[in-house]
């Protein structure tokens, strides 16, 4: 059996990093063996954040997976991230929930290996500075009629990638950004993983 490590990375309190976490460690992903091939064993090894204080930290520990946390700088320059990344043994990456841009040097060094998932229907409302609550704000002020998840390939530009999955919700008229953001979270808890 070939194992696949991977490393998650998240900014705050990490519900969709245990979601995911969870679904590879009960090994819930052999159950569909047109997607996971069997002799394919997926481990999460390493959970990564921006943050000290960021809650995914103390899911991390519950879960009995290694941690890292480091500063923007540490981030932009690189080196530092992906030495922790190579002491692991990291073969794709996984973005949580994580706000800032990776570095050139980690997206061409695994390239067609970095996922994100995006709470809108990009193209649409993604770039930088969109995320969370200000995706769905956009999203109600310009009277959308539905709105969604896309889980994509990262590449060097903000939300830019190759669309792998796309899952859509209905926006009614009297959705406020709280009420979308649980409907885009129910949809994040299904397909991601």
């Amino acid at each position: 059996m070939h194992t696949v490590n991977i490393a998650i990375f998240a900014s705050g309190s990490g519900t969709n990093a245990q979601k995911i976490a969870e679904f590879i460690s009960d090994k819930k992903y052999l159950q569909d063996s047109t997607i996971y091939p069997k002799e394919i064993c997926i481990n999460p090894k390493l959970i990564l954040s921006n943050k000290p204080q960021a809650y995914v930290l103390e899911r991390a520990k519950k879960l009995g997976i290694d941690s890292f946390t480091f500063t923007p700088d540490q981030l932009r320059d690189g080196r530092q991230v992906d030495a922790i990344l190579d002491k692991h043994d990291i073969d794709y990456i996984v973005l949580a929930g994580f706000l800032l841009k990776l570095p050139e040097r980690i997206v061409n060094k695994y390239n067609q290996k970095i996922i994100n998932l995006h709470p809108s229907l990009l193209p649409k409302y993604g770039g930088k500075g969109m995320y969370g609550d200000k995706v769905h704000q956009a999203v109600l002020e310009s009277g959308e009629r539905e709105s969604g998840i896309t889980i994509h390939l990262v590449d060097n530009e903000y939300d830019n990638g190759e669309h792998l999955f796309q899952a859509k919700c209905p926006v009614n008229k009297h959705d406020t950004a709280d009420t979308l953001a649980q409907k885009i979270h129910n949809l994040e808890w299904k397909h991601y993983p």
